[in-house]
């Protein structure tokens, strides 16, 4: 059995697992959980939420092989520390592979959920059968998972893949505190920010907007609806849309002319909003990126799309248990 536990900006989830007669990994029993701002907290109730979980199957702990950790970074791998993630205000260097040790006496493995929905990707979704992979949240924030030569390649300090914080522009919203930057184009919080200026413009002038009536419903923008709005071709939406698109082309055309990957594999947003932000996508890297390179690549949503967060948590519970056959922690005094 693995036990996964993914942290998220808004939500977390805790997550029960195994792996099924083809070796896929196949969820048994979740539980979603708004995120609390108040670390410590939050922690106790997803460890407590994990008990229950295993209480509610009959699962005593002993049986757990390994437990996975997804979280946005920065963060320690190998320290096991949550840094300060920027979508996580306070968990600054938090031991949480230590606290899931001491807890539950299992072998626990840390990674980004970048870094983690790229392995999940690569072993059981649309990365199978590719060594050279780039994956993209494109959710809450913006961050890479790459898989390189058929290996997770994290970097020196456990910060490669932190493509969100790569400026596009000079000026324009702020993502991973830099404006401007591939977060503030492409992620849902900048949508909504793209949305904030695009639609003061016209409320301004007087001029209607289907989805915002008024300046006071600015602050209460989504993504999800200014996408709702394009699909009904609201051209106001339709509009951000490019401007997201247009944005996203540019750093996929770096990045295939840095990495000359064979797929970029891009979740949340992108699987829902794919016809809305293609066409912009295209034709960018069809200017900018290198003609081998760029033929080279496939670009595709995520193929396990919403469980992709579950499956990633469990994907590291499969990995720390494959490396350690012994699941145990050693008693600590």
């Amino acid at each position: 059995m693995l036990l996964g536990f993914d942290i998220g900006g808004t939500k977390c989830a805790v997550v029960l697992g195994t792996k099924n007669a083809d070796n896929d990994l196949q969820i048994i029993d979740k539980q979603v959980l708004p995120t609390n701002r108040l670390v410590y907290p939050m922690i106790e109730q997803l460890f407590t939420t994990a008990d229950d979980l295993l209480l509610k199957h009959g699962i005593p702990t002993e049986n757990i092989e390994g437990i996975g950790i997804s979280c946005g970074g920065p963060l320690s791998s190998k320290k096991g520390l949550i840094l300060s993630p920027p979508n996580l205000p306070g968990w600054d260097n938090i031991p949480i592979v230590s606290l899931a040790e001491k807890k539950f006496g299992r072998k626990t493995f840390l990674q980004n959920d970048a870094n983690a929905c790229a392995m999940a990707e690569w072993k059981h979704g649309a990365g199978r059968g590719y060594n050279n992979i780039i994956f993209l949240t494109f959710g809450t924030g913006m961050g890479a998972g790459l898989i390189l030569d058929g290996k997770l390649y994290s970097g020196t300090s456990d910060l490669a893949g932190e493509v969100g914080h790569i400026r596009l522009a000079d000026r324009g919203p702020v993502g991973f505190g830099k404006e401007g930057s591939f977060e503030g184009f492409c992620s849902g919080g900048g949508i909504a920010q793209i949305a904030q200026v695009k639609v003061r413009q016209k409320l301004q002038m007087g001029q209607p907007v289907s989805f915002c009536k008024s300046l006071e419903e600015l602050p209460f923008l989504t993504a999800k609806m200014v996408a709702e709005a394009a699909y009904q071709h609201d051209p106001v939406a339709l509009d951000i849309y490019r401007t997201c698109g247009h944005y996203l082309g540019i750093g996929l055309s770096l990045f295939i002319d840095i990495l000359n990957p064979e797929i970029i594999i891009m979740g949340s947003i992108y699987g829902r909003a794919q016809e809305l932000l293609e066409p912009y996508m295209r034709e960018v890297i069809q200017a900018e990126a290198i003609e081998e390179s760029r033929k080279a690549c496939r670009i595709v949503p995520a193929l396990l799309s919403e469980n992709i967060g579950d499956i990633a948590a469990l994907c590291l519970a499969e990995t720390i248990a494959t490396e350690y056959s012994d699941h145990t922690i050693p008693t600590r005094n």
